[in-house]
């Protein structure tokens, strides 16, 4: 059992570093290594002799099965996307910003926290750094840089504001993936999801931004952010965004009595509220096709990921890794995860959470540790990864959304160290200490 397991992994591994060599895609490889070792359990249970033989080489059911384990996660930051990217469209993010930068242009700090939550707010939503830099990268950028920030900070300061946003409540899809491979409902993140993730950003932007002086340049800034639509209002902006909190706060305050919608439901419910108030006529069609090619990546991802982890848990390589993970000593682990999981996601992305965040999680739940808050945590360093290679997925599309022109690893992430230093600690921290921080997943 084990010979085979090992054997499994050792293909998997193998077919995944493979094309990565010959420069495919993340999920091209990720989806070769699924069907190699789909292939090779096949073929060892012929050898074998097994009583279990499969009829064809390649388990046609479990690689359907495991393409739809994360349709429901797909549709939500598809519908999501969607929502924002139609917003971004009818200026109301362009009217955000402006009026923050109007209002506050005098007041560099409340104009950075401002900034902040601007940045917070997209992939809170959508769960999707990536979503944040296409939707306010480029404005947040242009009021930084009217601030007198200087090129390799304003990027890593969006891409640290990115990295937190995905991992804001309430989607959070490390979270909501490891949870759903551990059999636990993904309720009460919320309020460890927000300390971590709001922390994370606002120490991120302060550090990179904060020490500088002076107010902001209005007239440079308004220059280089988009015009508003005239009609625009805070009404047509924010009603989008109440309309989606009234109608998911209706459904926890009357559970028995408002039917379940659904979070895909309720996006397109404010998405077509977006369509109706915009001061100009939106092309929905176009807006449509390019979020769905944006997030094809993405999407593509999550369905190989799924295909990957249905195939490791019928060959038992996926029992092998829980394995070895709940094996290890907690202080082993307390002293080198910051550091394993932000490599991991940068080497396979979102399939570390199912990989080793579930049987971490059953082994933090054994050893006593409270499981909603030991995932928040992990779910809020997993983003860190999202710079480092072979993937580097929300590093990239920042540098190229910003048009940075310095170089990636001694400028760039260089400068992005001590803030996710500081937010591996800050994890960390609630790692070790999660049974006395239980109330916040209450």
């Amino acid at each position: 059992m084990f010979i085979h397991a090992e054997v499994i992994l050792l293909v998997i591994a193998v077919a995944f570093f493979l094309p990565k060599v010959l420069k495919l895609s993340t999920e091209l490889s990720m989806f070769v290594a699924a069907l190699a070792g789909a292939a090779a359990h096949s073929v060892m249970l012929r050898v074998t002799g097994s009583p279990h033989n499969p009829v064809s080489i390649l388990p046609i059911r479990h690689i359907v099965e495991g393409a739809f384990t994360y349709f429901d996660v797909c549709l939500i930051f598809l519908t999501a996307t969607f929502f924002m990217a139609l917003l971004r469209e009818s200026g109301g993010v362009a009217f955000i910003v402006r009026k923050i930068v109007s209002t506050f242009h005098k007041r560099r700090t409340i104009c950075l926290l401002l900034l902040t939550f601007v940045l917070l707010l997209p992939g809170a939503l959508t769960g999707s750094g990536a979503t944040t830099v296409l939707t306010v990268g480029a404005l947040v950028g242009a009021v930084l840089s009217a601030m007198g920030v200087d090129e390799t900070k304003r990027a890593a300061i969006i891409f640290l504001g990115a990295a937190m946003s995905a991992a804001a409540p309430p989607i959070n899809l490390w979270a909501m993936m490891a949870a759903a491979g551990a059999n636990m409902p993904y309720v009460g993140f919320g309020k460890p999801l927000l300390v971590l993730s709001v922390a994370g950003a606002l120490f991120s932007m302060f550090w990179l931004a904060g020490r500088g002086e002076g107010q902001v340049d209005l007239d440079k800034a308004l220059a280089n952010l988009p015009e508003v639509q005239e009609g625009q209002s805070w009404f047509r902006v924010t009603f989008p965004f109440a309309l989606l909190l009234a109608l998911v706060l209706a459904g926890r305050i009357w559970p028995f009595s408002m039917p379940v919608l659904g979070l895909p439901l309720l996006f397109m419910v404010a998405s077509f509220a977006v369509v109706l108030l915009s001061p100009k006529r939106l092309h929905v069609w176009s807006v449509a096709c390019a979020t769905v090619h944006n997030l094809t990546t993405l999407v593509g991802i999550m369905v190989v990921v799924g295909i990957l982890i249905q195939i490791m848990a019928l060959s038992g390589a996926r029992g092998l890794i829980s394995l070895a993970v709940v094996t290890l000593p907690l202080g082993v682990l307390f002293a080198t995860l910051f550091i394993i999981l932000p490599l991991s996601e940068g080497l396979v992305q979102y399939a570390v959470a199912p990989l080793i965040g579930v049987p971490l999680i059953m082994l933090f739940n054994m050893r006593g540790l409270d499981p909603i808050i030991a995932l928040s945590a992990m779910a809020v360093i997993w983003p860190l990864g999202d710079c480092l290679p072979p993937t580097a997925v929300v590093g990239r599309a920042t540098v190229m959304e910003l048009g940075y022109t310095g170089r990636y690893f001694q400028d760039f992430v260089k400068a992005c160290l001590v803030p996710m230093a500081f937010i591996a600690m800050l994890g960390t921290l609630f790692l070790i200490f999660s049974t006395r921080l239980s109330f916040l997943g209450g």
